[in-house]
């Protein structure tokens, strides 16, 4: 536990230094805790540290572990692939979806919110990498999508989403956090009804910095806080259609 806590320092000193860099209000990027495969122990002691978002990629994972932690009221997103089967534990669990990628998977969320009568806050995932095993809209049909979903009143589009490339070319990561924001900012010209365009979820563990600089809202780290994992992000992340 006390990795954790050193580990969250630290991730906090790097986000306190790339905003400096950038010129921005650390205040303006938020941290959420990427947990899967984190025990219900350790995201509890991590949320006892101060932190209040975390992040699920499974709805297995998500159902076991949102019930453990309630105590502590962290807000909760969904960022893995969303599957229309799973759409109603999800929505048991979390404020936000950041992971809606396609106009069919909008549509049974709107129906199953009119249903229960609920809202519900959601990004749209880019694949800003053109990689076709990674899931995620194409940018230039990103645009159509956000207007199209803006339809259903009970689902409120609050920003965007990308993972980027998993690579160790900076030059290669910044080009898809670049992208993520020129479509933010060419949204918030449309001024789409219920349209928010204020949030960018983007970086991860090892690339932040260069989220930051290209103006996330939040980073989504794990591994640099709970530890190594036995798999590649790859695996978790879930981003491989092959494995769907």
């Amino acid at each position: 536990m006390d990795n954790i806590q050193n580990n969250l320092n630290i991730i906090h000193q790097r986000i306190k230094f790339a905003c400096k860099k950038a010129n921005r209000n650390p205040k303006d990027v938020r941290l959420l805790l990427a947990t899967k495969t984190v025990t219900p122990e350790r995201i509890n002691f991590a949320l006892a540290q101060g932190e209040t978002l975390i992040g699920e990629n499974k709805v297995q994972e998500l159902k076991q572990k949102c019930d453990a932690v309630k105590e502590l009221q962290p807000e909760v997103h969904f960022i893995g692939h969303l599957q229309s089967n799973k759409i109603k534990e999800v929505l048991k669990w979390t404020s936000c979806i950041e992971s809606i990628d396609r106009f069919s998977i909008a549509e049974k969320l709107h129906q199953r919110l009119t249903f229960e009568e609920k809202e519900i806050d959601v990004y749209i995932q880019v694949n800003t990498s053109f990689e076709e095993s990674k899931f995620g809209v194409k940018p230039e049909e990103t645009i159509e999508l956000v207007k199209k979903i803006s339809e259903f009143k009970n689902i409120h589009i609050k920003g965007l989403m990308t993972i980027g490339l998993l690579s160790s070319e900076s030059t290669e990561i910044r080009k898809c956090f670049q992208l993520l924001k020129q479509l933010q900012e060419e949204i918030k010209t449309l001024q789409i009804p219920n349209v928010e365009m204020n949030e960018l979820s983007m970086g991860m563990s090892g690339d932040l910095e260069i989220a930051i600089e290209e103006g996330a809202t939040i980073v989504r780290v794990g591994t640099a806080i709970f530890g190594e994992r036995v798999y590649p992000d790859s695996y978790y992340w879930n981003e491989s259609k092959a494995n769907a």
